[in-house]
C-alpha cells in the first residue's frame, strides 16, 4: 500500500512538472499569443487598428490603417458569447452587453484575465455616466461563455489582443470601439421607430453613417 501511494505521489510530481512546461504562465502569455499569430498577421503589427461591432450579426470587425491612411475590414470574427438584448446596458449586472462609442487604452489591457487574455472597452463612457449608467469592467475576452462582454474564443482574443496591443507598442494612443444594435440601414432605423430605444440609436446613428461613407472611425466625443 505504501509503495502504491509513493508511486501515486511520484506520478502526480511528474503531471505538475509537465504542465508547469507546457502551459505558459500568466506573465508568457501574450508572447506565446504573439508568436501564434505572427505568421498571418505580423505585416500588421504596429498599425493602427479600430473595432465595429454588430450585436444582432454578433460581427466583431477588427479594422486596420495602411501607410497611406486607409482603414479597411482585416478580419471579421464571429461573437463567440454575448448576453443580454438589443439595446444598451444602463445598470450593473443587468447581463446587458454595451452599445455606444469607447475607448481602449494601453492601460485597459488584461494579460492575465481568467479568460485567456482581456481588454476593457471603458463602459461607463461620458454620456454613459450622463444618463445614470452603472457598470464596469465590461471587457473582449476569450472563451466562448460571456455575461455583459464579449467573448471571443481564446483563438479570436490572441489575434485581436496581439494587433491592438502591437498598435500600443508602436505609439498608436487609443483603440477607438463603436458598438452597435443592428446594420443601421434607412429601413431598419424606420421599423424601430416605435421601439424604446429609438431616441438612442438615433444618438448612435452619426457614428454608423460615418464609418460606411468614409471607412474610418467615427471622432466621437462620448468618451472617455
Amino acid at each position: 500500500m505504501r509503495i502504491v501511494i509513493i508511486l501515486a505521489a511520484l506520478l502526480g510530481a511528474v503531471i505538475t512538472c509537465l504542465m508547469s512546461i507546457h502551459a505558459p504562465k500568466n506573465e508568457d502569455r501574450v508572447e506565446a499569443a504573439r508568436q501564434h499569430v505572427q505568421p498571418a498577421l505580423e505585416e500588421h503589427f504596429g498599425k493602427a487598428v479600430f473595432i465595429r461591432i454588430i450585436k444582432e450579426d454578433k460581427a466583431f470587425e477588427l479594422w486596420v490603417q495602411e501607410k497611406d491612411g486607409h482603414w479597411h475590414i482585416l478580419k471579421t470574427y464571429e461573437i463567440a458569447g454575448m448576453s443580454g438584448t438589443l439595446g444598451p446596458k444602463t445598470a450593473e449586472g443587468d447581463k446587458q452587453a454595451p452599445e455606444g462609442f469607447y475607448r481602449v487604452y494601453p492601460r485597459s489591457m488584461n494579460p492575465r484575465s481568467k479568460f485567456h487574455l482581456a481588454f476593457n472597452i471603458g463602459y461607463p463612457n461620458r454620456y454613459d455616466r450622463e444618463l445614470g449608467r452603472t457598470g464596469s469592467f465590461i471587457m473582449v475576452h476569450g472563451s466562448i461563455w460571456s455575461v455583459g462582454c464579449f467573448a471571443m474564443t481564446d483563438a479570436g482574443i490572441e489575434e485581436i489582443y496581439t494587433l491592438v496591443n502591437e498598435a500600443f507598442k508602436a505609439g498608436v494612443p487609443e483603440v477607438p470601439v463603436q458598438i452597435y444594435p443592428f446594420r443601421m440601414t434607412p429601413e431598419r432605423m424606420e421599423k424601430e421607430t416605435e421601439n424604446t430605444h429609438s431616441t438612442f440609436w438615433q444618438h448612435l446613428l452619426p457614428g454608423w453613417l460615418h464609418t460606411e461613407t468614409r471607412h474610418e472611425p467615427y471622432p466621437d466625443t462620448d468618451t472617455p
